[in-house]
């Protein structure tokens, strides 16, 4: 019974999320407003996140580190979104330094970025049986592949991804945006709240992970 309401939540906030980005795609924000949620709704990441870790260290128990991880991960997750959904919308307006770099390889670095990233939730889904995004709370904790070289390979391929995308768009704006500002707060989130809950749920199985491999660049996995 407790699983199927936890389902039923998950499902509801997925499809609240989805209902939110689409609305923040369909407006016609003026430049005020957008800049509001492009850098806005990265910052309110760190109040959501701190929270989050506030409220599950109270009573740091399994069952409630899966039902809090839930609601933190769509609390990030829809502002992150509507902060990069309004940001790829309107990159064109930026106005800043134009990277001398050819969109060519831009695209390039996007493609490979975009399927590394896509191979770190594969592995994740084989491996930890979870999927991203709170649709699935991994259920063992993965160790394997990708995940022996780093323990964020997802979060490693995101932030690629986004600074390639800066790159074919030739806007050193959006590269100085994901760097410094969407790096930041998701490596806020992965530090001060995904390691803690990670440890509260898997345990010493975590924590000797956590010792032997690296948080985010990767290194050959120790013998």
């Amino acid at each position: 019974m407790k699983q199927q309401t936890h389902l039923v939540v998950r499902i509801t906030l997925l499809v609240f999320a989805l209902l939110v980005w689409l609305w923040v795609y369909l407006q016609p924000f003026p430049e005020g407003v957008n800049r509001t949620v492009i850098i806005g709704g990265v910052l309110l990441v760190f109040p959501i996140v701190w929270l989050g870790r506030t409220i599950l260290d109270r009573q740091p128990t399994v069952d409630r580190a899966n039902w809090i991880t839930t609601f933190v991960h769509y609390g990030v997750g829809i502002p992150f979104g509507a902060a990069l959904i309004r940001a790829v919308m309107t990159h064109a307006d930026w106005v800043g330094w134009t990277l001398p770099i050819p969109v060519e390889i831009g695209m390039l670095l996007c493609v490979f970025t975009g399927v590394a990233g896509f191979m770190a939730v594969v592995n994740l889904a084989l491996k930890g049986l979870g999927a991203p995004f709170a649709i699935a709370l991994s259920r063992q904790l993965a160790v394997d592949w990708m995940y022996a070289w780093t323990r964020n390979p997802m979060v490693l391929g995101a932030l690629a991804f986004l600074v390639s995308l800066g790159i074919w768009y030739q806007s050193a704006l959006f590269v100085a945006w994901a760097l410094f500002l969407f790096t930041p707060a998701l490596l806020f989130f992965v530090k001060v709240y995904e390691e803690r809950e990670l440890e509260i749920r898997f345990g010493a199985s975590y924590l000797e992970y956590k010792a032997k491999t690296p948080m985010i660049f990767p290194r050959r996995p120790r013998v």
